[in-house]
């Protein structure tokens, strides 16, 4: 298994059946809401040092990847954020190290990078929880949502 830092316009092509099935196993509210990734901003945002990509390849194909959005804190200005954007890994490789060995590279290119801290969130029906506390991180916030239109 390979991990590397990729560039977006690098691995999207490639990634886009992993981001299919991504949707269709993680989504929530498919009735109103498509997946329809809004390519422009995400290739302003890698233009602008704001996206970081970390894929996991076997055999050089993506069977996994994870990207961060990297913000500037406004609380907290001398510390840059790196929030979780997705993360998925292809079924197939679920078992064994490859989900820890992927966040384990995205943290040590991270800290490389001078972020301060990585936020992850976790879906409530698909959680992943008990691999990010194995990894040091901590329970800090709960999120919630509601459909407006």
């Amino acid at each position: 298994m390979q991990f590397q830092q990729e560039f977006f316009s690098d691995c999207y092509d490639e990634a886009r059946e992993l981001l299919n099935m991504h949707y269709e196993e993680i989504a929530l509210n498919k009735d109103f809401i498509k997946l329809n990734p809004n390519i422009k901003l995400y290739e302003e945002a890698e233009k602008n040092g704001d996206l970081k990509i970390f894929t996991a390849r076997a055999d050089h194909k993506i069977v996994g990847y994870f990207a961060v959005i990297v913000t500037h804190s406004l609380h907290y200005q001398d510390h840059l954020y790196a929030n979780s954007d997705v993360i998925f890994l292809h079924p197939e490789y679920r078992k064994g190290y490859t989900a820890s060995n992927l966040i384990k590279f995205s943290i040590e290119c991270l800290a490389q990078d001078s972020i301060s801290m990585l936020f992850m969130n976790t879906k409530i029906h698909k959680p992943f929880d008990l691999l990010l506390k194995r990894l040091g991180f901590n329970h800090v916030e709960n999120v919630y949502s509601k459909r407006l239109i």
